[in-house]
Parts: structure tokens; C-alpha cells; sequence
């Protein structure tokens, strides 16, 4: 067997298994590594792929610049699997559950505590946690396949995951833009494995959205624009994890409480009514980050910060990014015993922190 790390692609010669055989072969070692939905997209373009280039061109990826990169030929790389690996013939994509039975964020009306998204609540970053589970699967088919290449992606590949989702049966994409499952609903990681194998590809899942727009009128920042349409530069999980720097203060009052990321879209999604809870030890919830105290995250020193998020997807915001969004979350919160503590970080070192801290004093004030 020889593998090239530095491209991270594998390629095998080994014993051969069927083709027709593999593809239930593969699904299966999926269940089995821990994920709950496996199923076969080819690779072709799709409508929602041809759209992916009017959504960067409108200008609605924000800063996140890296989702434009392009090709020698000037072809967007997320835009077709062709520009990135012309030697895939399948994407098999895994997805796994990551609920847990804390209330939803619209359910809890502590205005004085910080949200900080369902998904990171736990101590493993879970790129970590679906990749070691997509390394097992991609071991096995290594053991049963010949003369093949194959990468694994987990949320940073250049591609957009959730269409090949689609077509790979595991979920339709519902109006907030994310995947849903009709059993489990849209608490889910996925995870993909491109291969140059061509394996048999699954239905695509049903659209089972129907006229409902719990999410669409549910988002204080009217960032979904319009069925299955996001801008992201007024999405709050942006808005509080990509962007650097001054979030534009006609977007403060939208944002809430919510310090990284938000859940409201997906906790007024009735197919998430009777999500299950994950049973994996690495998704469960550390206490101190489900409604988090605010004036603790905006007077957290750095080296507080490494500890208490080491591991965790919350450093992508970085320390800065966190106060600011806390510093936002007291201006909205109505509550005046935050005002000592934002008058005290006018006088931040960090300009943005105190910046946003004038802008929540008087906020609270009225």
C-alpha cells in the first residue's frame, strides 16, 4: 500500500471486492464507524452547483474569500468536483448526529447569558471527531478495493458538501440552507470521501420543506433572503464567527445574545421537534458553554481563553472575536448591571472591544 500524505490522497493496491458489492460494503463500515445516514452521490454538476457562482458573484460570501478560489482556467473550485480531482467518480457521504438534549436557544428566555452554538458545545473540535471516523471507512475500503485514490474531506474541502448530501440520499436542503433528514433532522456533521471508484448512487432525498417558513420569518437578521438563499453577510453565524474586525451596528440589535454561531433557524424547524440525542461521548455538552455568563466571556484573558477552548471549533472566532460578540450580547440584553462592566471595557486596549462597548453602554442606557 502507498499512500501520499502531503496531497492527502490515498492510493491502494489490494485484493479486489466487486464493484456492485462495495457500495452496500462501504454504507455498512460507515454505520458501523459511528455514523448514523452513508449513502453514493456521482459526481455531476447539479443546479445548485450551477447557482454557487451567482451566490459568490452577489457578493453574499462576505469576506470569506477562500470560497472563490479558482483554477488556472478561472473556473471557481467549489463550483464543479472536476477543477479539484478529475480522478473522482463518487462521493460517499457520512453524517452523524450531534443533538443533546438541552433546550433548544428559543427556548430559553435568560436574556442575561450568552448562546453559543449547539454544535460546539463539546471539548473535541468535531473536524477531529467525523475524520477519524471517515479514516476507519476509508481504511476498509483500501482493504477491499484495487488500484484506487480516495480523500477525505470533513467541512474545509472545496466543495459544497450538502449538495452532494442531497443526491447521496442522506437529506434534502431545506429553506435555511441546511441539510435535513426526515428521521433525525439537521443537528448533523457530514463527512465525505471522494473515490475514483464508480460506485452506484442513491435517489436524491425529497424535498419535504412544503410551504413552511418557521426559519425564514424566524431569523432576526432576515438573512435568508429567500427560500434556500442566505447572505451571509447578515447571518449571525458569520457574523459572529468569520467576521473580523466592526460588525456594522445595523446588525448588532439582530444578533441577540448569541455569542458564536446561532441555532435559531434549526430550533424552529418542526422536523427538529423530535431530533434524537447523540449518544457519542465526543458531542456531549460541557455545562459551562450552554448559556454561557456574558461578563465572563467579554473580560476572558488570552490565556483563559486557550484553556477553556483548547480543542474546540470557538478558536476560529478567536479571543477578540468573542468579546466583541459578548460586548454586543450586554448591549442587548436590558440588563443594567451589565453597565459597570462595559464602562469599564471603553477603556479596552482591543479598539474594536471598546468601541462596541461605547456602542452597548448606550444601548443599555436607552
Amino acid at each position: 500500500m502507498e499512500r501520499t500524505r502531503r496531497s492527502g490522497v490515498r492510493r491502494v493496491h489490494a485484493h479486489v471486492m466487486e464493484v456492485t458489492k462495495i457500495t452496500e460494503y462501504i454504507k455498512e463500515t460507515a454505520l458501523a464507524a459511528g455514523f448514523e445516514l452513508a449513502g453514493i452521490a456521482g459526481v455531476h454538476d447539479s443546479p445548485e452547483l450551477d447557482y454557487f457562482p451567482e451566490w459568490i458573484a452577489s457578493g453574499y460570501a462576505g469576506d470569506m474569500h477562500y470560497m472563490e478560489k479558482r483554477n488556472e482556467a478561472g473556473d471557481l473550485k467549489r463550483g464543479s468536483l472536476q477543477c479539484v480531482a478529475p480522478w473522482a467518480r463518487s462521493v460517499i457521504v457520512c453524517a452523524i448526529n450531534y443533538n443533546t438534549e438541552q433546550p433548544y436557544s428559543t427556548e430559553v428566555a435568560a436574556q442575561d447569558k450568552g448562546w453559543i452554538s449547539r454544535y460546539a458545545w463539546s471539548r473535541e473540535d468535531y473536524h477531529d471527531a467525523v475524520m477519524r471516523r471517515l479514516r476507519t471507512v476509508e481504511a476498509k475500503i483500501a482493504a477491499a478495493a484495487t488500484d484506487i485514490q480516495t480523500r477525505c474531506y470533513v467541512d474545509t474541502g472545496p466543495l459544497v458538501e450538502r449538495v452532494y448530501a442531497k443526491y447521496a440520499g442522506v437529506g434534502w436542503i431545506g429553506k435555511n440552507t441546511c441539510i435535513i433528514n426526515q428521521k433525525i433532522g439537521s443537528w448533523l456533521f457530514l463527512g465525505v470521501i471522494l473515490t475514483s471508484l464508480e460506485l452506484t448512487a442513491d435517489l436524491p432525498a425529497p424535498d419535504r420543506c412544503g410551504s413552511c417558513t418557521r426559519c425564514i420569518d424566524a431569523c432576526p437578521t432576515d438573512a435568508l433572503i429567500a427560500p434556500y438563499e442566505l447572505d451571509a453577510n447578515r447571518c449571525i453565524s458569520y457574523l459572529t464567527i468569520e467576521k473580523r474586525g466592526s460588525i456594522p451596528e445595523q446588525m448588532r440589535d439582530g444578533i441577540g445574545r448569541q455569542v458564536y454561531g446561532c441555532d435559531i433557524c434549526q430550533d424552529v424547524c418542526p422536523w427538529n421537534r423530535k431530533a434524537p440525542s447523540t449518544s457519542s461521548p465526543e458531542f456531549q455538552a460541557r455545562p459551562e458553554l450552554v448559556n454561557p455568563a456574558l461578563d465572563w466571556l467579554a473580560e476572558m484573558k488570552i490565556e483563559e481563553f486557550r484553556q477553556v477552548f483548547r480543542g474546540s471549533p470557538v478558536k476560529r472566532t478567536k479571543l477578540s472575536g468573542l468579546r466583541r460578540n459578548a460586548v454586543i450580547a450586554m448591549g442587548n440584553s436590558g440588563h443594567p448591571e451589565f453597565g459597570e462592566t462595559l464602562e469599564n471595557l471603553t477603556e479596552d486596549e482591543d479598539p474594536v472591544i471598546a468601541d462596541t462597548a461605547r456602542w452597548a453602554l448606550r444601548k443599555l442606557c436607552g
